[in-house]
Parts: structure tokens; C-alpha cells; sequence
């Protein structure tokens, strides 16, 4: 059994509470569970810079329920950034606060405010909910709650450039025997480079429309941060800390040319180091912008390409309202092929394709699905991270399946688990024989004889969604 660090003196009457599974900062089942949320550490370094001190405890760092209910008692308030999959957390958590300080206020806010106000308002320990971005209203809101109705609008910047720099001792620390690998708080090593891992963000809107994704729907247009702050911010936390690699948790990162050009004219000046990073973009746009794309890799050393390629079947793919086809994916798959081989014969490391795909889709036949795991064989230097289709509130085909009685997500289990079946109807049992490798003679059909070769066995791919 671990032992626990002691509990810290209270400096403040308000409390912010870290949401997630409970222990996954004591026993994650992985790196990812370690992650932290830029959310509360934005809006905790405005309230701190304001004048406005919070304690901070995460749900993460508990054991049990009973810790987190002795651990609440003697606070009068209680802030909380809500996700759709920790909206049950969020609930069970304002419950408890209530019972032991039946006067405080609890104060939510965050994605699920958005995308659920419903659920979110039918939770009479909510006392107020913040719609939208906090970060020019959290101040006034939690210096006089009660000066608000229940729902308010958040006001957000217009862009990232006017956000402080996060500070991120604000964040909840590990067990520390966790943090013996790694120097907080920055993160830990997850596969995609080395660490301690520096998780930043450079933009906060991905402007397409896919149907399974809710972003759009609770995050505005906001001017992208400046690619010198981005740099410099790096920095301080390399000469601070000591950064291995970067992650860049952007929806989208390969969008807006003019930014991306100067990202590769500063970075490898003004950095103290060209590290490694993952990033997100499209097969369409890799596809409009392939010399851009290829200056990215080789001269900033984007080592590790995650594209949302989700299926190979352009059927799907229309009806995700991707906006990407089957031949754009093989493009993007190729290029990375050709980028790998090259960097090889040149001696380094070659860049990796972190392949987002996606099964389980209403509406998806067995051919689909064969036509995704044929273009998975076809990826040489690859990640694959395979998610079963999620309906969450907030994408136009989750309120869709939600509306028909067909989610089998509630606001009371909201999860993330990968082998947990989302939707009704869907065939969870051939899915999991595709990733086994049953279907292999299926999957093999028209492929060339090296393509033929490669494993059709993925079932350890299978991710949260």
C-alpha cells in the first residue's frame, strides 16, 4: 500500500479539484492518465495573478471516495472544469463537498457546460455553471458568485497571444514515486519522445465540421498564439526544468500556412533545442501543402504526425462529413513512407504516423471496415491508435444517436474505456475478431504481396475515445 504525502495546510477557503479517475496519479494504467489540463492552469495563474489564491486537490490523487470527502471538508467554495467524461466525477464530487460544507458554493465550468447545459443544470449542487471561455470572467465570478445567475456566458480572449504563461506549478503533482522519472511540472515520457514531456498549446479551434467531433460547438474563433511566444515559453521551461520533447495539443496544428512557415524559420533559430514533438493535422491539407508539410519534418523535426485518417472507406468518410477522402489518406500514408525511408538513408530517426482510426461507425459494413485495416497495413513507420466511435453530446451525429435512444453513453457513465461498447446495434463482437486477425484473408484481398505481409493483428491499438 502506498503512503501518502501529508495533507497541506489550507491557504485558501477555495478549493480547485483536478478531475479524473481516481489513482490515476498515484497508479496510472499509463502515461496519458498523468496528462494535465491546461484549463485549470490557465484560470488558476489568472486567479493566483489576480490576487485570488486557490488550494488545489485532483481526484486523481485519491484512493477512494472517502479520502476526497475528509480532504473537502472546511472549504466555501468548490471550482471544477467539467469534461463529458468526467462529468460523472464532477457530479460525485460536488456531492460530497455539499455534505460536508453544506453552505459552500460550488462553481462549474469547462466543455460539458456547453455541450450539456441540460445535464449540467438538472445537478442541483452546480450552483453556478460557465458557459463558454472563463478566462475574462473567472475573476469577477469567483470574487462574487452570487452577484450572477446560475448559467453564465463566459467571455474569452480574442487571442491566445493576451493569455498569461501558465504557470504550471499550479498543476497537481504525482505520486512521488511517480515524478522520480520525470521533472515536474512538466510530464512524463509517453513513446513519442523523450522526457520530461513539455504539453503546450499553439491554437485552440480546428475549423472543420466532422460529425463525430464537439469542439466547434464550445470553443470560439480565437487568434492563434504568436510563434515566438510559443518559443520562448519553451524555453524558459527548458532553462527551468529541462525539456526532452514537446507535445503540441492542438485539434489541429498543420492549418494556417503563414503561422506554420514562420514556426519553421524561428524554431530551429530562436530554440534552445530543435526537440522532437507530436502534432496533429489532415490528409487534405498534407495533401494541399506537401512541401510544407515535408519542411516541417525534416528541418523542425516533427518526429511524430498524428493524422485523424479514421477510415479508408470514402462511404465513411462522407459520412463522418470528414471532408477528406481514401486517396487523400494514401497520400498523406505514402508521404510519411517516403519521409521515413529518407530520413533512414540519412541516418536519423525516422518520423512516425500516430494513425487515429476509428470503428464501430452506425452505419459501417464489414467491407468498410476491411478497407481501413488494409489501408492500416500500408502505414511502414506508424502508431496505430485505434478508437471504437464515441457519441458524445456536442458532435451532430452523437446528439443524433442520443435523440434516437441509441448512445449507450448517459450522463452517469460517461467513459472512455476502449473496449467498451458506445452505440446500440453496432457489432462490438466483429470488431474485436478484426483486430484479432480473423478477417485477415478478407483484409489481404488486392493487396500487393509486402502490404499482405504486415500484421493485421491490432487489438493492442484499441484506445480511449
Amino acid at each position: 500500500m502506498f503512503k501518502f504525502w501529508p495533507q497541506k495546510k489550507k491557504n485558501s477557503k477555495i478549493l480547485w479539484l483536478d478531475l479524473g479517475d481516481l489513482e490515476d496519479l498515484v497508479r496510472p494504467d499509463g502515461p496519458h492518465e498523468q496528462w494535465q489540463d491546461h484549463g485549470l492552469g490557465l484560470l488558476r495563474t489568472i486567479l493566483h495573478n489576480n490576487g485570488i489564491v486557490t488550494d488545489l486537490l485532483s481526484t486523481r490523487s485519491m484512493t477512494s471516495w472517502q479520502q476526497l470527502r475528509k480532504n473537502l471538508t472546511g472549504y466555501e467554495m468548490l471550482i471544477m472544469n467539467v469534461r463529458s467524461y468526467t462529468f460523472p466525477i464532477a457530479y460525485k464530487s460536488a456531492q460530497l463537498f455539499k455534505e460536508v460544507n453544506p453552505n459552500g458554493l460550488v462553481l462549474t465550468g469547462g466543455m460539458h457546460a456547453t455541450v450539456s447545459l441540460d445535464e449540467m443544470t438538472g445537478i442541483e449542487e452546480f450552483d453556478r455553471i460557465c458557459q463558454g471561455p472563463g478566462e475574462n470572467v473567472i475573476v469577477d465570478l469567483v470574487k462574487d458568485p452570487l452577484a450572477f445567475p446560475r448559467v453564465v456566458i463566459g467571455v474569452g480572449a480574442k487571442s491566445m497571444a493576451e493569455w498569461p504563461m501558465m504557470d504550471r506549478t499550479l498543476w497537481p503533482k504525482p505520486h512521488r514515486r511517480l515524478r522520480k522519472n520525470f521533472n515536474w511540472p512538466l510530464e512524463p515520457e509517453c513513446g513519442w519522445g523523450p522526457g520530461p514531456v513539455a504539453t503546450i498549446l499553439t491554437s485552440r479551434v480546428c475549423p472543420w465540421q466532422c460529425v463525430f467531433c464537439n469542439e466547434n460547438s464550445y470553443i470560439p474563433n480565437m487568434g492563434r498564439k504568436p510563434v515566438e511566444t510559443v518559443i520562448d515559453e519553451l524555453n524558459y521551461l527548458d532553462d527551468k526544468f529541462g525539456v526532452g520533447s514537446v507535445v503540441i495539443h492542438d485539434s489541429m496544428f498543420f492549418q494556417n500556412p503563414k503561422w506554420l512557415q514562420e514556426w519553421i524559420d524561428k524554431y530551429p533559430r530562436r530554440a534552445n533545442k530543435v526537440w522532437p514533438y507530436w502534432a496533429a493535422g489532415r490528409s487534405d491539407t498534407v495533401r494541399q501543402w506537401p512541401d510544407l508539410f515535408k519542411a516541417l519534418v525534416k528541418e523542425t523535426n516533427w518526429n511524430t504526425i498524428s493524422i485523424g485518417l479514421e477510415s479508408g472507406s470514402d462511404r465513411i468518410l462522407r459520412l463522418l462529413n470528414k471532408e477528406c477522402t481514401a486517396e487523400d489518406n494514401y497520400y498523406t500514408i505514402e508521404m510519411v513512407n517516403q519521409l521515413g525511408d529518407e530520413l533512414k538513408r540519412e541516418g536519423k530517426q525516422p518520423a512516425m504516423l500516430w494513425a487515429n482510426i476509428m470503428l464501430g461507425i452506425p452505419g459501417e459494413t464489414s467491407e468498410d471496415a476491411f478497407e481501413t485495416m488494409r489501408m492500416l497495413k500500408s502505414m511502414r513507420y506508424v502508431f496505430p491508435s485505434i478508437s471504437y466511435y464515441a457519441p458524445y453530446p456536442g458532435s451532430a451525429l452523437g446528439y443524433q444517436l442520443i435523440a434516437e435512444g441509441k448512445s449507450l453513453m448517459s450522463k452517469d457513465n460517461y467513459h472512455r474505456f476502449p473496449g467498451d461498447e458506445k452505440v446500440k446495434g453496432v457489432d462490438y463482437q466483429f470488431y474485436r475478431e478484426l483486430l484479432a486477425g480473423k478477417y485477415e484473408d478478407e483484409v489481404n484481398r488486392g493487396l500487393d504481396d509486402y502490404t499482405r505481409k504486415q500484421s493485421g493483428v491490432f487489438a493492442d491499438a484499441l484506445v480511449k475515445a
